[in-house]
């Protein structure tokens, strides 16, 4: 392909979308969304994120937003490729970081790891990142605040690992996933979409979180009253559900963990009760969900982005994720770490 065609196909594919919007990549633009029937746009149904697109864009496809056919025909080709090879199991960038290594690093090489014959058919789509804002199709910089905070979380998590539950993640913990989330792709991300007159219930999969989202005028919690997955409030934008969602607790996770500087940033920032998450649910075909999400989070980005992931639809109920606050894994976590401790103490008084 000459630069020229590259990039008027680039050009294209811009304009497609600013003008279609989320139905710019839809197979058919004359189809209509279902209606429930107080009238609004059935989104009803399981919806499946199982896309190989990265969060942040690989740096293999420099400034390149969506890949061509030929990508995508070699893309499938690996994966089929990866899946029959019985290989350890690969989430989330995994399978992408694969097909073009052609190595499979193993995400537990510790305890092992699921095999690849467990998991689930893994999807192809054209964008070569989630993030659409930036343009670079990266994450936005993190505040010098909010580096110094993952610095001292990360020596924290170092020195002491496991002097108590309170020190492990809260998703070892099985407390929560943190709300919204469908981000980790091939692993129950999965969301299932219940409406009503009044509400929009969206059940996430993973530790069996229920956001129960009002779609009529109810008033705002108190500032002072912050919940693990905030407060949300929803409305109609023409054929898009249009959800907010503040009063997000400080101790909740960051939207995104992200590795910056060589550390793994999983808490927000200073000002994290100042979150603030914008939704934008569209259903854009038979099949399809385009879903986009604004995180505005001034204590720990220099600015906020937007990121878009495609559901696809699913024949599967969503199962049961069987994991409860204070569960056997925990005291066995606790009881290992004790262990090592005295193995510790041990080997110092024989020295």
């Amino acid at each position: 392909m000459t630069l020229y065609k590259f990039k008027f196909m680039a050009l294209l594919y811009t304009l497609l979308f600013f003008v279609l919007g989320p139905y710019a990549f839809s197979d058919d633009t004359q189809w209509a969304a279902p209606r429930t029937i107080d009238g609004h746009p059935d989104l009803q149904g399981v919806w499946a994120n199982n896309t190989i697109t990265p969060l942040e864009r690989p740096e293999v496809f420099g400034d390149k937003e969506f890949l061509t056919d030929d990508d995508i025909a070699f893309l499938n080709r690996r994966i089929n490729e990866i899946q029959s090879e019985g290989s350890d199991a690969l989430f989330v960038d995994g399978v992408l970081e694969a097909a073009f290594s052609g190595e499979v690093v193993s995400y537990d090489p510790s305890t092992g790891n699921y095999d690849s014959q467990w998991m689930v058919d893994r999807t192809v789509h054209r964008r070569t990142s989630q993030i659409l804002d930036p343009s670079n199709g990266r994450l936005p910089e993190m505040t010098r605040e909010a580096l110094a905070l993952a610095q001292e979380y990360e020596t924290r998590q170092i020195e002491h690992p496991a002097d108590s539950w309170l020190d492990r993640p809260l998703t070892e913990r099985c407390i929560t996933f943190g709300g919204p989330d469908i981000w980790f792709a091939g692993y129950n991300s999965y969301w299932q979409i219940v409406q009503s007159k009044d509400s929009v219930a969206i059940i996430q999969e993973k530790i069996h979180d229920v956001r129960v989202i009002p779609i009529v005028d109810k008033p705002q919690l108190d500032r002072k009253i912050n919940l693990w997955h905030g407060d949300s409030r929803g409305w109609w934008d023409g054929d898009t559900l249009v959800i907010e969602t503040t009063n997000i607790s400080e101790k909740s996770d960051l939207l995104h963990a992200v590795t910056t500087d060589g550390l793994l940033a999983r808490r927000p920032g200073p000002k994290a009760s100042e979150r603030k998450y914008t939704e934008r649910i569209t259903r854009v075909s038979e099949k399809v969900i385009s879903y986009q999400i604004t995180n505005s989070d001034p204590g720990t980005y220099t600015q906020p982005y937007t990121a878009e992931v495609i559901l696809d639809y699913a024949e599967d109920p969503i199962f049961e994720y069987a994991c409860h606050e204070g569960n056997y894994g925990m005291t066995y976590i606790l009881s290992g770490h004790r262990a090592q401790e005295r193995f510790a103490r041990e080997a110092e008084t024989q020295n």
